[in-house]
């Protein structure tokens, strides 16, 4: 008998023992119990009571220490503490594993820094997770790859998609009545990590180095009932010498981070539709029925919901549950703030297409001393003093669904600058109004307005459409009546600017001059907004969703998406206006004649002061090539379709080709003199003939490169295709002319062009030997070759046939382009 007590008062305390070796781990340490329990040892227990005191004074916790110290409170999402310097959140058990949206912005940056107080810098979703009743982690939520849960192949996507841990934390203790664990966080936001602070990206475009401990603070710390915000000073290393900022060795800057709290339930996902461009999240779905992977991706939008829910199904229009609200910065200039509240509010009639009523709102920032700008719990219009003539609208997005959290416009100073140019230069002979360097402020609002109203609508998930300008015939432009009631363009999301192919005498107003929310906007809107709950999941309505738009689209060709005009689809161009280019190019230069005309009178300044002269003329210089641009794209241009009933691709037709050579060859080749009069350019102090030889040259390299030249040689295959020959023989024809009966400029512009094209040609047929292959290379190794080396032929002829009528300077002329050409041929022959 007192070997077994021996014996089992071992098997206890090794029992016990290993209940305290699992750290912890409260479900192991009640098995041990329920262990100890069952061998009903009342001996043993007996024994035990006898050693312990009745009123054993207990150890305050580490927690209980803690907390007895002097520190500040604050009640919230968390429970925050401040004591000595360091702080600490309670995290209730309730938030372990919910996601919370991490926003990080500037709150102060140094001069000429590159980003200014009020612009995001990182952005995160992140979460606690428990790993044991001593330590917790935060994880950063990077996934996109999904299953469904019930799916055998969850089991192992499960385990091949590891969130990473970004932070690991101590907990100290539990408190009694809430049972939030309690953890130090003052390094997580006192440090540079990749989530709560400048993200690793940033740090190298701004040139920081290392961040200095001794002068890096944390200022603040604001808790809410969903969210905390995290006030910080940090000092960074920077070199002189790489960082303009850096004038000391050092770059303090300010930042706020805004952890909040993300819904429960994830919105559902509304699956993208190619046809209506929407900015996107991309993922991966696996399943057991598969034989391939789905790649999906899912829109960006706000999260709408009726109040009214049979109303709305009704028809009705119906307020949403939460309205889309938008405050204006307090630094905004008073005089802007109504029109930059329009600006915000003119989506409402596109939200009405999809069944709301006062779903967008806009507000001026209350007089509450609990609400911060900065904070990511608000949509707001920030207000930024630089020099930047710009604005833009990001939107932060909840990366399980695409539901958009919040989005901080940010308005750039001088916009308004960018905005005098662009109208001026486009409008100043259609609107008496613009016919100034400085514009009135009635003007300038409703200029503020349409900005605003285009960045709200990036803000909403809506990705630039500049395609949708192209749905309006040219001639439809000057027709009063129609462009008054349809607008200029089908999409404020366009780069369409103002109206510049209206001609004075057609009367246009500014209802047929501005662009406006309009078809296609409305579209995309009720496509991305309506409340679709009869649908069982996302799979079930991406498949109706499309077969509604298919029947949508092939009724209404001003609803074509035609992307961001960066691929090589002419109709899809930013700037640009109607569905020809060359027409439009050559009504939009009449103006620009008319304003270069008046220019001195309309720009007029005291005390022999040409500032505004030259700003405004250097805009029409700007504009002029812009037309340019709108035109060359149509040579070797390809239409990429994805309304129903066409071909995916078709080759852009020869007369769109032959007319854009025919508009380079009157409009470039020959010298735009026009745009350089004596009342600019000797104020300017312009080289004329340098200015305007070296941008004919830059186009005619483009129409002679190797890449221009494979893809035309290529593409002549096509029926109605732009023919290689014709091309070739086109081009020439545009550059070559006879220098008779030209005056001293236009000759000396033209034998400069001249000369361009053979050294083009040149380098054609005896390109420089590269270690990769290059279009020049292609050219070389077909055809295209043996079409050049005609070209060529056709120049020598024209050339030995003006000599015999030249002298002087143009006979050099001519006998020196022969000698070039001879040269061209021995090269081609000899052996390297």
């Amino acid at each position: 008998m007192s070997i077994n007590r021996k014996a089992t008062a071992c098997l206890f305390a090794f029992m016990l023992g290993s209940g305290v070796g699992v750290a912890g781990n409260r479900y192991a340490y009640h098995a041990v119990k329920d262990t100890i329990t069952q061998q009903k040892d009342t001996t043993k227990q007996s024994s035990l009571k006898e050693k312990t005191p009745d009123k054993e004074k207990e150890k305050p916790s580490a927690y209980e220490q803690l907390i007895k110290k002097k520190g500040s409170v604050q009640n919230g999402l968390f429970i925050v503490r401040h004591i000595d310097d360091q702080w600490y959140f309670e995290v209730p058990d309730s938030i372990i594993g919910r996601y919370l949206l991490a926003v990080t912005r500037f709150t102060a940056v140094p001069q000429n820094f590159g980003k200014f107080a009020g612009e995001a810098v990182n952005q995160q979703t992140v979460y606690f997770e428990q790993r044991d009743n001593k330590t917790m982690l935060l994880r950063a939520y990077v996934l996109s790859q999904e299953a469904d849960p019930k799916s055998s192949i969850s089991r192992t996507l499960k385990a091949s998609t590891a969130d990473p841990i970004v932070a690991s934390f101590k907990v100290i203790g539990r408190n009694k009545d809430t049972k939030a664990q309690l953890i130090d966080v003052t390094t997580l936001f006192s440090k540079d990590n990749s989530v709560l602070s400048v993200s690793s990206d940033y740090s190298k475009q701004l040139k920081l180095g290392g961040l200095m401990a001794d002068r890096t603070f944390i200022d603040t710390m604001k808790v809410y009932p969903i969210n905390v915000e995290i006030v910080s000073t940090r000092t960074y290393s920077s070199s002189p010498t790489t960082a303009p900022a850096s004038q000391t060795g050092a770059v303090t800057i300010g930042l706020n981070t805004s952890m909040v709290l993300l819904p429960k339930v994830p919105m559902r996902k509304r699956i993208w539709d190619k046809r209506v461009g929407y900015f996107t999240n991309r993922y991966t779905i696996f399943s057991d029925d598969q034989t391939k992977t789905d790649r999906e991706q899912f829109i960006s939008r706000f999260r709408l919901e009726p109040k009214d829910k049979r109303a709305y199904a009704k028809g009705k229009l119906v307020e949403p549950i939460k309205p889309i609200v938008f405050y204006i910065d307090p630094a905004t200039p008073k005089k802007w703030v109504p029109y930059l509240m329009k600006g915000i509010e003119d989506w409402n009639v596109a939200f009405e297409e999809a069944g709301f009523k006062n779903a967008i709102q806009a507000k001026e920032w209350p007089n509450d001393p609990t609400m911060s700008v900065d904070d990511a719990r608000f949509n707001v219009l920030r207000y930024l003093p630089a020099e930047i003539e710009n604005a833009y609208g990001p939107r932060i997005v909840d990366p399980r669904s695409g539901e958009i959290i919040e989005s901080h416009i940010c308005w750039y100073h001088n916009v308004m600058n960018l905005l005098t140019k662009w109208y001026f230069t486009q409008c100043a002979p259609l609107d008496k109004r613009a016919q100034t360097a400085h514009m009135d402020d009635k003007l300038m609002g409703e200029l503020v307005r349409f900005v605003s109203s285009h960045e709200v609508g990036h803000t909403l998930g809506l990705r630039h459409n500049m395609g949708a300008s192209h749905a309006t015939p040219v001639e439809k432009l000057r027709d009063k009546k129609w462009v008054e009631e349809h607008g200029h363009t089908a999409s404020i999301m366009d780069y369409a600017r103002f109206n510049y192919v209206a001609q004075p005498e057609d009367g246009v107003s500014e209802r047929g001059l501005f662009p406006r929310v309009n078809d296609y906007d409305k579209w995309a809107i009720r496509w991305g907004y309506q409340y679709r709950p009869e649908f069982k999941d996302e799979k079930d309505e991406k498949e109706k969703l499309m077969t509604e738009t298919t029947v949508i689209l092939a009724k209404n060709s001003r609803l074509w998406f035609g992307g961001e005009g960066k691929n090589e689809d002419p109709r899809a161009q930013t700037e640009d206006l109607g569905d020809d280019n060359v027409k439009a190019s050559d009504y939009g230069i009449k103006n620009l004649k008319r304003i270069v005309e008046k220019l001195p009178e309309w720009t007029r300044q005291p005390d022999d002061q040409y500032d505004d002269r030259i700003e405004l003329w250097r805009s029409v210089v700007s504009q002029y090539g812009r037309y340019t641009n709108h035109v060359l794209k149509n040579i070797g241009g390809r239409y990429l379709n994805n309304m129903p009933g066409q071909k995916p691709y078709e080759i852009a037709p020869a007369k769109k080709g032959r007319d854009a050579v025919d508009y380079i060859g009157r409009q470039v080749f020959e010298a735009p003199l026009w745009l350089y009069p004596s009342s600019m350019t000797d104020v300017a102090g312009t080289d004329l003939v340098d200015e305007i030889s070296s941008y004919q040259e830059r186009i005619l390299k483009v129409m002679m490169n190797g890449t221009i030249m494979d893809k035309i040689y290529k593409d002549q295959r096509a029926t109605g295709a732009y023919q290689f020959k014709d091309y070739l023989n086109d081009l020439f024809h545009s550059v070559w002319k006879p220098l008779t009966g030209l005056n001293d400029m236009q000759v000396r512009t033209r034998r400069l062009l001249e000369r361009h094209y053979v050294e083009q040609i040149n380098s054609l047929l005896n390109p420089v030997q590269k270690d990769k292959p290059t279009a020049t290379d292609r050219v070389n190794s077909s055809d295209i070759m043996l079409y050049l080396m005609q070209n060529l032929d056709i120049v020598e002829q024209f050339c030995k046939s003006q000599a015999a009528q030249s002298e002087g300077i143009n006979l050099l002329h001519y006998n020196d382009i022969l000698r070039q050409i001879k040269l061209i041929r021995e090269r081609r022959v000899t052996v390297k």
